[in-house]
């Protein structure tokens, strides 16, 4: 929960101080642009905290290589994206997203490379 905490308090820290695009997230990583996005910031912050949650959960397991794996999250919808070795894996890595408080659905785009 301390990643989520410093997220957050970036997050707020930016917002307070009157920046109207705050960047959370690198570009790269699927950041999330707070002024150009349509969401209520409540719902982004939301999806920050479900995306790190899907993230470390990932990253806890044993059976998966969580940093070939990369989470997006839209109201409340985790997208997965990058590649396992072995549809168990795929599988496994959809159930651990699902298990996440606040996941209402799970996309998986990920392939799976031998």
């Amino acid at each position: 929960m301390n990643v989520l905490s410093v997220i957050f308090s970036i997050f707020f820290t930016l917002l307070l101080t009157g920046c109207t695009t705050v960047l959370i997230g690198g570009a790269g990583a699927g950041g999330y642009a707070v002024g150009t996005d349509e969401r209520p910031i409540g719902v982004i912050s939301e999806d920050i905290a479900i995306t790190a949650s899907v993230k470390a959960t990932l990253i806890k397991d044993e059976q998966i290589e969580a940093f070939d794996i990369n989470v997006d999250t839209y109201r409340s919808v985790v997208t997965l994206h990058g590649h396992v070795k072995n549809s168990s894996q795929l599988n496994r890595a959809i159930q651990l997203a699902r298990t996440v408080k606040g996941v209402k659905n799970v996309i998986s785009k990920l392939a799976v490379i031998n």
